[in-house]
């Protein structure tokens, strides 16, 4: 993180110094860092603000299948039922407001064998990444507070739509929280239905892939609910298993 922050305030610092007799120069010092720290803060899967992993170890044909924005009482109900179809596990990366108001969910999620993470305590979508340190703090606490008082303690983090905050990598280490990020994704916001979503979770499959999806969001519930079917089943028939790994899978 320093080194972007260093970077940045050393573009704009030549910027003054060349002037603008040479406007185009001046131009790229002063907002070359700029677009650098927007890239580490908006790309899921950026790494130059805090280590997300994007992968896992295996020599199987293993999949990371996780799911977001949850517990939702419509849609996880579903999901642990279809999970259970094919011998699945999943990370279910939750948001600390919903399992307060929902922690029979989360002790139906750990009960039937899968992972509880953490995906903060309100999903600040469009504010995290400007988050002070104190909020990031307080995000990260109150979600952990939440979880704890469901009988979970979450090792693993991903923040909203992967969007990162200067100042999360030190959070995650004292609370000794990973990152992790996907490498596919459905994005069920986009246009399609259920097996659209599938198609793009599912493009470029391989063993050690983390793949994401979502419950409980704004899109209609047969394609939250649908799209996941059709990745488990697709995923059953191709000859992978969902596994959750653990944390030495994580090391590279």
């Amino acid at each position: 993180m320093w080194l972007l922050l260093i970077v940045n305030l050393a573009g704009k610092a030549a910027a003054l110094v060349v002037g603008w007799s040479t406007p185009g120069a001046a131009l790229a010092l002063w907002f070359g860092p700029d677009l650098l720290l927007a890239y580490h803060l908006f790309a899921p899967n950026a790494q130059g603000l805090v280590r997300m992993h994007r992968r896992f170890a295996t020599a199987r044909r293993e999949v990371w299948l996780t799911i977001d924005d949850g517990p939702d009482p419509e849609d996880t109900p579903q999901i642990l039922a279809l999970l259970a179809t094919h011998g699945a596990h999943a990370t279910f990366f939750v948001i600390g407001e919903k399992a307060a108001a929902h922690p029979h969910l989360i002790n139906a999620i750990t009960a039937a064998g899968h992972e509880v993470a953490h995906h903060t305590h309100t999903h600040p979508l469009g504010t995290f990444w400007c988050a002070s340190p104190g909020r990031v703090a307080r995000e990260l606490d109150a979600g952990l507070a939440a979880l704890r008082a469901a009988g979970v303690t979450p090792t693993r983090f991903r923040p909203p739509v992967g969007i990162k905050n200067p100042w999360l990598a030190a959070a995650l280490r004292t609370r000794h929280l990973t990152g992790v990020a996907w490498s596919a994704r459905g994005l069920e916001h986009w246009p399609g239905d259920a097996e659209s979503v599938a198609d793009r979770a599912l493009r470029g499959l391989a063993p050690g892939a983390i793949l994401l999806l979502h419950e409980g969001c704004g899109v209609p519930a047969p394609i939250r609910v649908g799209a996941i079917r059709r990745v488990v089943d697709r995923l059953h028939l191709r000859g992978y298993r969902c596994v959750v790994p653990g944390p030495e899978q994580l090391a590279g």
